[in-house]
């Protein structure tokens, strides 16, 4: 039988008190690890704070010259385009800026021009819009899960370089991201969803496929960038496994695609290399992981 004590007026056993304490040392260390993590990430915050000011003067400049601007986010499910456009527009003026993430087209849609239902939300004079995915699920969600047919899909690939010519031949600046992760970072950001209350509604059921389709979805990357990274319209991509890093340097990209005035001289805007890479760097670096191992690895 455990030794008895007096604690708090109360007879308690030695036992019972020893299980209190230890109890009490793991919350007090639980305690400490969220207010470490809760500095840490007020730290690297705060690391943004300088370019989404500039982001601020981007706009402003988009404005004074009634310029258009797109920034497309495509890439693999939770590879962090969502995160990243939260900290791209959480200063930004509402009034001149939208976030588009359009939903499964209805038939009347289908039966429309494909980019149709995109331009319709292209911005005017003075606007920028960010696409969370955009015009091209059609290069990968949409053959991947057999949402087009093969014609449908060579009849965007044939057109959809053209089209991009004549936006920014019109004077729209466009800009377009892609967001690589790892298969294994991935599967760790999905194990997330499914297990934490606040995130489990972004887990989908195409999100669910994802890996299962990796494979299917670099070959279809790999298309997409070889027939779509122009000159006029290149691809970058944003190595995201490190979430601070790959927004970072995402409003790096975005300070860099215009040439606004005002611009701070005690800020780095070049982009990490190590994070960053064009389309035609990101191909070469494919055909490498083709010749060595026989197929591509990201």
């Amino acid at each position: 039988m455990s030794e008895v004590v007096e604690m708090d007026g109360r007879q308690v056993g030695v036992d019972e008190v020893v299980g209190e304490l230890l109890a009490a040392r793991e919350t007090i260390k639980e305690l400490r690890s969220e207010a470490r993590s809760a500095v840490r990430r007020q730290r690297l915050e705060q690391e943004l704070e300088p370019y989404q000011v500039e982001l601020l003067k981007l706009q402003r400049h988009l404005e004074e010259t009634n310029r258009r601007m797109i920034v497309v986010f495509e890439g693999r499910d939770a590879a962090g385009k969502g995160g990243t456009i939260r900290r791209v527009t959480r200063y930004m003026n509402e009034k001149h800026y939208r976030v588009v993430a359009l939903g499964k087209p209805t038939e009347e849609q289908r039966s429309q021009w494909y980019f149709q239902r995109h331009v319709a939300q292209f911005p005017t004079g003075g606007e920028i819009v960010l696409f969370d995915r955009s015009w091209y699920n059609r290069a990968m969600v949409e053959p991947v899960f057999g949402f087009c047919t093969d014609d449908e899909y060579r009849n965007f690939i044939r057109g959809v370089v053209g089209f991009e010519k004549d936006l920014v031949r019109q004077g729209t600046i466009l800009l377009k991201l892609y967001f690589s992760v790892t298969k294994e970072e991935q599967r760790r950001r999905f194990d997330r969803r499914r297990t934490d209350p606040l995130r489990q509604w972004k887990l989908s059921e195409i999100d669910v496929q994802a890996q299962e389709h990796w494979d299917d979805f670099t070959d279809m990357k790999y298309r997409m960038l070889k027939k779509t990274s122009t000159s006029e319209a290149p691809w970058w991509i944003v190595r995201s496994e490190n979430k601070h890093f790959a927004r970072l340097n995402a409003m790096r990209l975005i300070l860099n695609a215009v040439p606004y005035e005002g611009r701070s001289e005690s800020l780095d805007f070049v982009p990490d290399p190590a994070i960053v890479v064009s389309g035609p760097q990101e191909l070469a670096l494919m055909e490498a992981d083709r010749i060595r191992s026989g197929r591509f690895e990201a």
